[in-house]
């Protein structure tokens, strides 16, 4: 039997003994790991049922930080019952709408915005649990642009790479590390965009932050405002990017000394280093977990990079080499 159908058993029966065996269970959908998300029918009352493999991703910084984010008024799941040993949780029902689904050029400024003062909140966020949240340092900035090197660059395209071209991404890299490190830090969601916000009586609720760390103050900006799945006319995402600029100065988070000059590079830079990350964990997604709907956000993701690099001289390197040897080899845009 399919590790899968042991654990639906388990959940079931740990659902029945929770709330009793009249529940009705109807898987939803997986995210982009390993957890599996279940709508959970009692009469009219509706739950989330969370699977998480307890040797794959423990439940436990989920819990925590739930409870940080309760603690600074921050619409989000709560955990009501749990089982952590099995890597179960009972959580409440934010619905079916994503932020994505309703968006568009009318109405993105205002959600964008509602959604942007709700980084002042998670910015506050640096411990969950009594502990520091990991730190976003070099070796983690490193870590993630392997990523692509390791599943797009190798794994996808199976290029090998020229001297010049490995010596010209290592000269990226070290940029992207630097403009990482410059940057004051915060509370950092991680993977804070349009898909991960949902619509709830008209307020916005935030999921899938069990991943936080402390990071650089640009990185949920320009997850959101320059998101994987959906992209927005670039007027809109500059006004919108100075609205953060102001508004982090206003919260205390950003010295007054800071330029938006300077704001808008670290902001740029912070949004080539997140689309190459992506690119390759979409990849690694297709080939190591059997999840291939991520690939066609792909091209998407890699324009970003060229065009935002393309206003950086010390990024020409880059431009060409996406525009001759990645992106003509990627599935067009449909």
């Amino acid at each position: 039997m399919p590790l899968s159908d042991q654990r639906f058993i388990a959940l079931r029966a740990w659902i029945a003994r929770t709330l009793g065996a009249d529940a009705q269970i109807v898987l939803i959908s997986g995210d982009a790991s390993f957890r599996r998300y279940f709508r959970v029918s009692l009469g009219d009352i509706k739950y989330i049922a969370m699977d998480s493999p307890p040797d794959l991703i423990a439940v436990t910084p989920f819990i925590a930080l739930a409870e940080a984010y309760q603690g600074k008024e921050i619409y989000a799941p709560q955990v009501i019952e749990k089982d952590v040993e099995q890597g179960f949780l009972l959580l409440t029902d934010l619905g079916d709408t994503q932020l994505l689904s309703v968006l568009n050029l009318e109405n993105v400024s205002d959600y964008y915005h509602r959604a942007l003062g709700r980084l002042n909140s998670i910015a506050t966020i640096t411990e969950s649990g009594g502990q520091s949240l990991p730190s976003y340092d070099d070796a983690f900035v490193e870590r993630e642009l392997a990523i692509f090197s390791d599943w797009l660059i190798v794994h996808h395209l199976g290029l090998t790479l020229t001297p010049q071209t490995q010596s010209m991404l290592a000269n990226v890299y070290q940029l992207l590390v630097t403009n990482v490190a410059e940057q004051p830090k915060v509370g950092m969601h991680r993977d804070y965009h349009s898909r991960n916000l949902m619509l709830c009586d008209n307020k916005l609720a935030v999921i899938d932050f069990q991943d936080a760390v402390i990071g650089p103050i640009t990185y949920d900006a320009v997850s959101l405002l320059r998101d994987c799945y959906v992209r927005w006319p670039d007027d809109v995402v500059e006004s919108l990017m100075q609205s953060h600029y102001q508004q982090m100065q206003v919260a205390g988070l950003l010295a007054k000394e800071v330029s938006l000059k300077q704001y808008r590079r670290w902001f740029d830079l912070m949004g080539i280093q997140r689309h190459l990350k992506a690119a390759g964990i979409f990849c690694r997604l297709n080939y190591r977990d059997g999840k291939p709907g991520y690939m066609k956000d792909i091209p998407l993701t890699l324009q970003y990079v060229r065009d935002v690099a393309k206003r950086y001289p010390e990024l020409e390197g880059l431009v060409r080499w996406l525009d001759c040897d990645v992106i003509p080899f990627m599935a067009p845009l449909p």
